[in-house]
């Protein structure tokens, strides 16, 4: 069997970690390496991209895209995790009359911002993840990072849960959590997320994800069907042939002369009939260098 290679995108079940998820295509496809670029939260479901084999080496063309969600906001009770799994901390009656103009609440968010990560996060101070404190008890400072919201639209109101649904897109970065919490507090009250679903990151989309399940019932169909290439992975991306001698060099680490605006380039060889894709090339000041080689 040909080698995989490439990039597939899958619906990530609640109750998996992304790396359960990548452990399970790993066996299911027989791949010596598989990777994703982001992790979503056991409770969260929706888009997570794995690369396959030769894929893990574009991992840094992926890992900064932008990524929208649609969020379900619980109001009236504040956990310690700041989402449905974990301890309640506090619990407060939410009255809806006095919330006024979720909408335009919601909008407030629109833009560069700073935003306090969760204390249950898995970013490092000194060496040690953010959880690792929080499970120890102990207080640590934690850095505000800069985010952005490009847009964020109200899509339900349920009084009955105390409930607020909206779909939000957004900056690399950006946690979720954190943002039900500001909202909450925006809106005088407390809450935490309750559910999260990943309906796009980049370029990659909910509705052509597939599920482990697919996937194990129908390997061969759904590869032909779902794998997106390295090739299409950069397609936007324009072209650079080499000739052979030109090809030795650019191998061999040496920077070849090219006439070309400055940007990532897709690599190819021509042969006798076809151009084959061996990677990605970088040009800078006229000059191209080697950046990945499959």
């Amino acid at each position: 069997m040909e080698e995989i290679n490439g990039i597939i995108v899958i619906n990530k079940p609640k109750g998996y970690t992304s790396h359960d998820v990548v452990a399970k295509v790993k066996k299911i496809l027989n791949l010596k390496k598989v990777g994703h670029t982001g992790t979503l939260d056991p409770n969260a479901t929706g888009v997570l991209p794995l690369l396959l084999n030769q894929g893990t080496k574009f991992s840094k063309y992926l890992i900064n895209h932008d990524k929208e969600y649609d969020v379900t906001l619980k109001l009236g009770i504040k956990t310690d995790t700041a989402d449905i799994e974990g301890k309640i901390l506090e619990e407060e009656k939410v009255d809806f009359d006095k919330i006024e103009h979720v909408e335009d609440i919601l909008k407030t968010f629109i833009g560069k911002q700073k935003q306090t990560p969760p204390i249950y996060s898995a970013i490092k101070v000194n060496g040690k993840k953010l959880y690792e404190y929080a499970r120890e008890g102990k207080s640590v400072e934690i850095k505000q990072r800069e985010i952005e919201i490009y847009s964020i639209k109200l899509e339900n109101i349920n009084k009955v849960e105390n409930e607020i649904q909206f779909r939000v897109e957004c900056s690399k970065g950006t946690y979720i959590r954190s943002l039900c919490e500001d909202i909450a507090e925006k809106s005088g009250t407390i809450g935490y997320m309750k559910e999260l679903e990943r309906v796009k990151v980049g370029q990659f989309e909910l509705n052509k994800a597939i599920t482990i399940e697919m996937l194990e019932n129908s390997k061969d169909e759904i590869l032909k069907k779902h794998i997106i290439t390295l090739e299409e992975l950069l397609k936007d991306n324009k072209k650079v042939i080499l000739n052979e001698k030109q090809l030795e060099l650019f191998l061999n680490g040496i920077k070849i002369d090219m006439e070309n605006e400055n940007g990532i380039y897709q690599i190819y060889i021509k042969d006798k009939i076809n151009s084959k894709y061996i990677g990605t090339g970088i040009i800078t000041e006229n000059k191209l260098k080697r950046d990945i080689i499959i």
